[in-house]
């Protein structure tokens, strides 16, 4: 029987715990043993849980107590996390979380240390939710040399967009209804701001290319300016408006990485992807492309990423899992300004049509514009040059939005 325990007992961490005594016929057969909650750890008093003798509040008492070998972060942010998850490793602990921004922010610090220690570092669910990702990066697709890691990777505001789009909701009226069903918090700012897809990215980035990505590096841009006229425009251009998520190695091992809302052709599979779903799109150099859909966020979803990779360390008890990247800095970031894209731009003033031609030459006009209004996408260009024109534009007329054409 290997003894664990579990940081934080709220929506991923009771659903572990139940996870674990529902399934622990399968778990213990997939383990090669039993395995059981002797810690849960929370700042808060569940005086009518079924497990509430397993609750305590000082995590020493976890620190300090040989019988654990596998700790289960939780808590979510990186404070408490990042120190918890530090001292676990530090005393011999391989550690399993679901937090994304904790691994985002120092997953190649956490990962040295396991390594250096012989344990495991695995979070599998910190993507994605309950969808196979990681692991089959890390394993199914190492005979690759990927290139290109492109997703919707939050839920929320793909939610919110399939509402737009389908629904004819504002943006506002479709996160309030997003709040209502449980899809957004109350303060949805790391969500439709693109936080929580910037996170997601940087891990994704950092497994597939080898080198860590900071959060702070990535350019980042939410779907709060996004308007029902922009989803209009995409409509008549045979496009829909996705929040993405995308990663992009280059010849000389730079990597551009970015968040922002894209227009997307109908006819592709991200386009296609509705409501909370999430999907990522892998490309390597002999598979190809390679999709992985499905849920990305819920209790039991998540919970049963988290347990997966908790079997797996408790399989690995004496082995490490070559789950694995380095350190690096803003200098494996290449200028965003020399990304080549179609842009799509939608702009109002007098002689606006007249205005977009002086300053960008041929480009596609789409939809039914106003007098005084037009849409229009850019023919391929490094993102400089498309500011550079864009500049020249906002002169004479109001640039409304601006948004990259997948």
């Amino acid at each position: 029987m290997v003894k664990i325990a579990v940081l934080g007992y709220g929506i991923v961490g009771s659903g572990v715990v139940d996870v674990i005594y529902k399934n622990s016929s399968v778990i213990t057969n997939n383990a090669g043993c039993g395995i059981d909650v002797k810690y849960i750890l929370d700042i808060r008093d569940f005086p009518d849980s079924a497990f509430k003798d397993k609750f305590v509040k000082d995590f020493g008492i976890i620190e300090n107590d040989p019988e654990i070998k596998v700790v289960v972060e939780t808590i979510g942010g990186t404070n408490p996390a990042y120190d918890f998850t530090k001292r676990a490793l530090l005393a011999g602990k391989s550690v399993i979380t679901s937090n994304k921004e904790l691994v985002a922010c120092h997953g190649a610090e956490l990962i040295g240390i396991a390594r250096e220690r012989n344990l495991n570092y695995l979070f599998e669910a910190s993507v994605g939710g309950g969808i196979p990702v990681l692991r089959p990066i890390s394993q199914c697709l190492v005979a690759n040399e990927l290139d290109r890691v492109c997703g919707i990777l939050n839920g929320t505001t793909n939610y919110i967009l399939t509402r737009m789009i389908e629904g004819g909701l504002s943006f506002e009226k479709a996160l309030c209804e997003a709040q209502e069903k449980g899809y957004a918090e109350r303060n949805p700012e790391a969500d439709i701001e693109g936080h929580d897809a910037c996170r997601k990215i940087c891990i994704l980035a950092a497994l597939a290319f080898g080198k860590h990505v900071y959060p702070e590096y990535v350019e980042t841009e939410g779907i709060t300016g996004v308007s029902l006229e922009d989803v209009r425009y995409a409509e008549s251009d045979n496009k829909v408006i996705k929040l993405l998520g995308r990663a992009i190695r280059l010849d000389n091992g730079k990597l551009h990485v970015f968040v922002g809302p894209h227009l997307v052709e109908k006819e592709t599979p991200l386009a296609s992807v509705k409501d909370v779903f999430n999907a990522i799109v892998v490309h390597g150099n002999a598979i190809g492309e390679v999709m992985f859909y499905g849920r990305g966020a819920g209790k039991y979803p998540t919970a049963s990423a988290v347990v997966a990779d908790v079997i797996d360390a408790v399989k690995h008890l004496d082995a490490r899992k070559y789950l694995n990247w380095e350190d690096a800095g803003r200098e494996i970031i290449e200028d965003n300004g020399r990304f080549v894209s179609r842009v799509y731009i939608r702009a109002e003033g007098e002689s606006v049509r007249s205005a977009v031609t002086s300053a960008f030459g041929e480009v596609k006009f789409i939809g039914e514009a106003g007098k005084n209004e037009c849409a229009f996408i850019t023919r391929c260009l490094p993102m400089s040059e498309i500011n550079e024109k864009t500049k020249l534009l906002s002169e004479k007329c109001r640039v409304i939005s601006k948004m990259k054409v997948l």
